[in-house]
């Protein structure tokens, strides 16, 4: 059956700078990205591409078709990739919601931003996205999940709008909630407009979280280039019901999946979450072809750079006592397609790539220059060949469930820990994991306790430490482990 959204006391621009625009009651019923170097200018003003970046919440790479998942899950997004760029080795840089939030708005690690574990806002003197891209003379507009406007009871937007100056920036078409999770279920809920007016929808989530994004693409009168950002909250778990809700039918579509390995013979709840979960995931892709077909019917499709991606993966209580923040594949490993001007011809990226270089990619695809501070490279530095000394690892900082920092190399994952709990950065470090990714690709086998491989850890940590002080911290110690983790 049809589901509908009902949108009630929405008026669009209200406290940004712009013309009003009202939208109507919407059904519930698109993807394609860019090129060039650093510090670069791309293309002249009325030549620049428009930019839709569609980020989905705790998603593993591998479930989608052109990852490997053998179920049809994500055809439009499969077609997105064979049309543009797929980066076979994607990784967040810090496996939590807002600090990860926090690291793609601004191109800086969560510790430097001080946003490293959740519930801490973003600070309003950051410069985000919308910053660079609002100054260069985009049109700016986010639909969905922010999660970086809230810290403790007393500055607390879970369930309140979100004001003007706390959006970071986005101070154009704005249809969003701090933490979607507090506003909404899978069924129905609320986000808030522009003039922090409540917008109800009754329908499928990511269905009626697309039909806004749809509002902007249809209504708006500039002839400016847009950048809108999409921020999905599926396949995320409903947080007060404590599980994943996909559309009706998931269990029946996709309940007969392959097994991943790094799960298979595991306990956790992947077991009777998996099917919903891709569920989820079917629905963000269906979304992705309405998104697609809207800017087919424009024109304007083949101006227009689409980067999807997630903010970190999910192990399914197998790691730990939740879904994430751990230094495993399963929760670090992300999909990322880009796709557009500069990103075609279905290229496949084999370099390790973080989500800390998509704001410089985002910055360089709208020839707004790419600020010092940005700690990532723009990924079409190695779209056009033109990378000769891309990072042979990926940096990872970890909170919430621990202090942890690890790195990510094609053949090792080398992660350490500091003692007692969670803070932003320690002075001192103990070895805590260490998988040889070739022979234990699903990371079964810990080794960091072989004594063989002293030597590799000494080599690692030496790396780890040297990209710790690239990230503004401080030169930690780093001590061997008494017992395996």
């Amino acid at each position: 059956m049809k589901r509908r959204a009902f949108l009630k006391k929405t008026s669009w621009f209200g406290l940004a700078a712009g013309a009003g625009l009202v939208p109507s009651a919407l059904s519930c019923a698109g993807a394609r990205t860019s090129r060039r170097g650093e510090k670069e200018r791309v293309n002249p003003k009325n030549q620049r591409p428009n930019i839709l970046f569609v980020f989905s919440d705790q998603q593993r790479w591998d479930t989608l078709g052109c990852y490997g998942q053998e179920l049809d899950v994500t055809p439009n997004l499969d077609r997105l990739a064979a049309e543009g760029a797929r980066f076979e080795y994607s990784f967040t840089c810090q496996p939590v919601c807002g600090p990860a939030r926090a690291s793609l708005q601004t191109g800086k690690y969560a510790a430097e931003t001080g946003c490293y574990r959740n519930d801490i806002a973003l600070p309003r003197a950051e410069r985000t996205l919308a910053h660079s891209l609002g100054d260069a003379g985009y049109e700016i507009a986010y639909v969905g999940k922010w999660h970086l406007a809230s810290t403790g009871k007393e500055d607390n937007f879970r369930e309140r709008a979100v004001p003007l100056e706390r959006r970071g920036g986005y101070n154009g078409y704005w249809v969003a909630a701090d933490v979607f999770e507090f506003t909404s279920n899978s069924r129905r809920g609320f986000l808030f407009d522009a003039d922090m007016n409540k917008v109800e929808f009754e329908g499928y989530r990511a269905d009626c979280t697309t039909d806004f994004a749809l509002e902007f693409l249809r209504q708006r009168k500039s002839d400016r280039p847009f950048f809108l950002f999409l921020s999905y909250i599926e396949p995320h778990h409903q947080n007060n019901a404590n599980r994943f809700e996909g559309p009706d039918g998931s269990k029946e579509r996709f309940g007969n999946f392959r097994v991943p390995g790094d799960l298979a013979d595991t306990k956790g709840d992947w077991r009777e979450q998996f099917p919903d979960y891709l569920g989820c995931i079917n629905a963000i892709d269906r979304n992705v072809g309405r998104l697609r077909a809207e800017l087919e019917k424009q024109g304007v499709a083949d101006n227009t750079l689409i980067i999807y991606t997630s903010d970190h993966g999910c192990h399914f209580r197998t790691r730990n006592g939740e879904y994430k923040r751990s230094c495993h594949d399963a929760s670090i490993r992300t999909p990322l397609i880009v796709a557009g001007p500069g990103f075609r011809g279905g290229e496949v990226v084999k370099e390790l790539v973080s989500l800390i270089d998509l704001p410089p990619t985002v910055l360089a695809a709208g020839g707004a220059e790419v600020p010092g501070r940005m700690r990532g490279r723009p990924l079409q530095q190695l779209a056009q060949g033109a990378a000769t000394d891309w990072p042979k690892e990926v940096f990872v900082q970890i909170s919430e469930s621990q202090t942890g920092r690890a790195i990510r190399t094609e053949k090792w994952k080398y992660c350490v820990k500091a003692p007692g709990g969670s803070r932003i950065a320690s002075d001192r470090y103990i070895e805590h994991h260490l998988y040889d990714l070739e022979a234990d690709p699903h990371e079964r086998k810990n080794l960091i306790r072989d004594p063989s491989l002293e030597k590799v850890r000494e080599d690692l940590a030496r790396i780890l430490k040297r990209r710790m002080v690239e990230a503004g911290e401080a030169e930690p110690v780093i001590q061997k482990s008494e017992a395996a983790g």
